[in-house]
């Protein structure tokens, strides 16, 4: 079997994915970019997986099943901080990062 993109593409790929995730977590103050950002990361991680999958062992399912792992992890992250999300601009009005920095009531 003929792999159509070599794995250094896919890698330059997902590390450009990643980096533009992770540029986007740290320099965004409003909370929701902050989560896009991560999710980008988590994306990023994904292509990783499968990719060393693809290249690696396809005739083994390890890549597939942390991949599968990492989407669920993913999707729980984004129902819980959006929840978080909400429940702080209800109680100050704010989805800034800055102004939301202590935990007291």
């Amino acid at each position: 079997m003929v792999n159509a993109v070599p794995l250094s593409w896919v890698l330059i790929v997902a590390a450009g994915l990643f980096s533009i995730g992770l540029f986007g977590a740290l320099s965004r103050r409003n909370t929701v970019g902050i989560l896009m950002g991560v999710e980008l990361m988590l994306n990023a991680v994904n292509i990783n997986l499968l990719a060393f999958w693809r290249y690696l062992q396809p005739a083994d399912a390890t890549g597939l099943v942390f991949a599968l792992i990492v989407i669920t992890v993913a999707a729980a992250e984004a129902a819980v901080g959006l929840a978080m999300v909400i429940a702080i601009y209800r109680t100050r009005l704010t989805i800034n990062a800055d102004e939301v920095d202590t935990l007291k009531g």
